[in-house]
């Protein structure tokens, strides 16, 4: 089981570096659906593997300068309280595991969803806010603090509860917001996020022990050379088959969990 779980981690990592989707959307799912994991272990556990994952991108973002440090800023101030009021209250009601089982999969459903619909309108969505002479309409700029950490709540709460979310929905979301933005700045920033706040999640499902430490051990394992291999061959795969064919898994998948 363990090799399985290996060879399934490498696979996850392939299609992430290939595509740039966030692991929780493919990892979270085929824990529960295939391997039969519990919802609540597979969103925590999932939740410790991206923070590892996505550090060396992050880092390697940083270095370059493709990381707007103010913008993630109001994305922590909004997405790590959020995260860890979440993983309070989820203590504090000491759900039973029948519960606790369709929450996580109930929110993880809608999670999925909104990852696959993000994912079909992304180029609209970044270009929603676009003229035709070339200038963008934006947020005054007194209510876009607030309205970057707000998203960084939504994001925070859906990430602690599903291990989905800091991916394509918070890059799609600094799309809207951000529109003058470069685009690798956007992604370089939405990867840079992720990592406290899923360290942070990751943590707290650690101390509420839905966290499976050989499991994690052993998806790391493939993972890591699968992203590097999925890295290098992204701009040899055409984006524009592959994201409509990524989002048509990810509606069947969050249907499915739906009906679950």
């Amino acid at each position: 089981m363990d090799v399985a779980y290996t060879l399934s981690g490498f696979l996850v990592g392939l299609i992430v570096g290939v595509t740039g989707v966030g692991g929780g959307s493919l990892m979270t799912p085929l824990l529960v659906l295939v391997f039969g994991i519990s919802p609540a272990t597979a969103v925590g556990t999932d939740l410790l593997y991206a923070s590892l994952t996505k550090t060396l991108g992050g880092w390697v973002h940083a270095r370059r300068g493709t990381v707007d440090w103010k913008v993630l800023g109001l994305l922590a101030l909004g997405s790590l309280p959020a995260s860890l009021c979440t993983v309070a209250l989820l203590k504090y009601l000491a759900l039973d595991e029948k519960t606790l089982r369709s929450v996580v999969t109930g929110v993880l459903s809608i999670a999925l969803l909104l990852t696959a619909t993000a994912l079909l309108l992304k180029d609209w969505i970044s270009n929603i806010a676009r003229r035709e002479d070339g200038t963008v309409y934006e947020l005054h700029h007194h209510y876009l603090p607030v309205a970057t950490v707000v998203t960084g709540m939504v994001v925070g709460i859906l990430v602690t509860i599903s291990s989905v979310g800091a991916g394509v929905l918070g890059t799609v979301a600094l799309l809207f917001l951000y529109p003058r933005m470069p685009a690798v700045k956007v992604v370089g920033t939405d990867i840079a996020h992720a990592i406290p706040l899923t360290a942070l999640a990751g943590a707290g499902h650690l101390l509420l022990g839905t966290v499976d430490l050989v499991l994690l051990g052993s998806l790391l394992l493939g993972s890591l050379p699968g992203i590097y291999l999925g890295s290098h061959l992204c701009a040899k795969l055409p984006e524009k088959v592959l994201r409509p064919l990524l989002a048509t898994m990810l509606l069947i998948i969050g249907a499915k969990m739906a009906l679950k």
